[in-house]
């Protein structure tokens, strides 16, 4: 095995070394702020929430600083598994007696359109990201085809949109040549993308738009207040509106917020470029995939030609010393063909969790103009954009819908203060590692 790196410090404000650096396909490059500016809105933290918010803001005619510590896409954004996937993520029938059946399915037609979100802002800015469409859930147990089943029965009483299929373990040899797994949902409106290339392909959008975007510029302390002053090292922005998109990276910032989500690293490696026959054989419809365990695996295959495998979840703060020979047992497990491949790159990033598992978006009580979304468990990527609508939506008045519905839902903070979180969150998550075992 060979690794040409592992990963570049987490305090390095370079781009983590992945394989999503090494293939950018555009350049930006960003000032850091320097003096006094004002703004309708100031947007803390350049992921897709920061930039999507920004961007349905300046459409709507408002002017907006987005402020960033490192640079665009540096945190998950930029790292994830670039799997675009329906959905708000884990199971949302949890929130009936709090939501009511009404709400529920609002929170279910919402996980659909963040897809739809994505889809739009791609085609309408003509992002270059290796969008690709395909995408199947793999069965690991019995219990797992029955839930699959439940899905696929749920989404097409719904009138879901895009080709849909059960796939029986004789048939998932259409998707994926491994013996690990009893059967599959095949969801055609779901896909894969370089999530680097859409992050930089958003705000190059974003200040198209209008929207001054910084980078290099950690906020050190946010002035309260009916116009909030957000400080930097040598700057500051005074503004009507405040909104912390920083999720996983909020840190005592906002000590509030900063309490009801856990950071969690998740890792993630990159074979060398394989022939195209060898990349048909492992996955046949080059669709993203993904299994039921807990902590899951999730793979798919880049448009260079390489297997990009992620998975893993830990609590502790402390990456592996080594992520590639962490995770690589990982994907020998899935697919033994590969024992003998290279890898070219491994990495890891910070993912956030909130103890109930919903998506966090609302705004302070105490501080009515100061908005927030964070914590999407490792569902990120189309929840972000939708996220930003929602936002974008409460902020310029339009009462009811989406936000109102998560706002509504209340978050406790993890106990045991900063040090004792993640001790307390890797035993219940003990429990589900357990259960897969059953």
């Amino acid at each position: 095995m060979t690794i040409v790196s592992n990963a570049a410090p987490q305090h390095s404000d370079a781009h983590v070394f992945s394989y999503y650096a090494a293939t950018l396909n555009r350049q930006l490059g960003f000032a850091s702020l320097e003096g006094d500016f004002q703004a309708d809105i100031c947007v803390i933290g350049g992921g897709f929430t920061g930039l999507n918010t920004a961007i349905e803001l300046a459409e709507r005619g408002f002017s907006v600083i987005l402020l960033e510590a490192r640079r665009i896409g540096w945190g998950a954004s930029g790292r994830n598994g670039g799997q675009l996937i329906r959905g708000i993520g884990h199971d949302v029938k949890r929130f009936l007696p709090l939501l009511g059946a009404e709400g529920v399915n609002e929170l279910k037609r919402m996980g659909l359109a963040a897809v739809d979100i994505v889809r739009q802002r791609i085609q309408q800015h003509a992002i270059d990201c290796d969008l690709t469409w395909g995408f199947c859930d793999l069965a690991n147990k019995p219990r797992h085809l029955d839930a699959l089943a439940e899905d696929h029965a749920e989404l097409t009483r719904q009138g879901y949109s895009h080709p849909l299929r059960l796939l029986s373990r004789a048939e998932l040899g259409e998707v994926i040549n491994s013996g690990r797994y009893l059967g599959g949902l095949l969801d055609m409106g779901s896909g894969h993308l370089h999530p680097l290339n859409l992050a930089l392909g958003e705000a190059a959008a974003a200040n198209s738009l209008g929207v001054q975007v910084f980078e290099r510029s950690p906020v050190t302390r946010i002035g309260y207040g009916a116009k909030p002053v957000v400080h930097t090292a040598r700057g500051r922005v005074t503004a009507n509106t405040l909104v912390l998109a920083c999720n996983a990276h909020l840190g005592r910032l906002q000590p509030q917020l900063s309490g009801k989500v856990l950071p969690a690293g998740s890792y993630m490696i990159a074979t060398e470029r394989m022939p195209k026959s060898f990349c048909h054989e492992l996955l046949p419809m080059n669709a993203a995939v993904c299994d039921q365990k807990m902590p899951l695996d999730y793979f798919r295959l880049s448009a260079d030609g390489r297997l990009l495998f992620g998975g893993a979840c830990h609590y502790s703060g402390r990456d592996p010393k080594d992520i590639g020979a962490y995770m690589l047992p990982k994907m020998l497990n899935v697919f033994p063909q590969l024992l003998g491949i290279h890898l070219e790159y491994a990495w890891g990033g910070m993912i956030g969790i909130g103890a109930n598992r919903l998506p966090q978006i609302g705004r302070l009580p105490e501080q009515p103009n100061i908005y927030y979304a964070q914590a999407y468990a490792g569902h990120g990527l189309n929840v972000t954009h939708l996220a930003g609508r929602l936002l974008a939506e409460a902020i310029a008045g339009q009462q009811g819908g989406g936000f109102d519905l998560f706002a509504r839902v209340p978050h406790p903070t993890f106990p045991g203060g900063p040090h004792l979180r993640s001790p307390l969150l890797a035993l219940g998550m003990l429990w589900y590692r357990l259960k897969d075992l059953l």
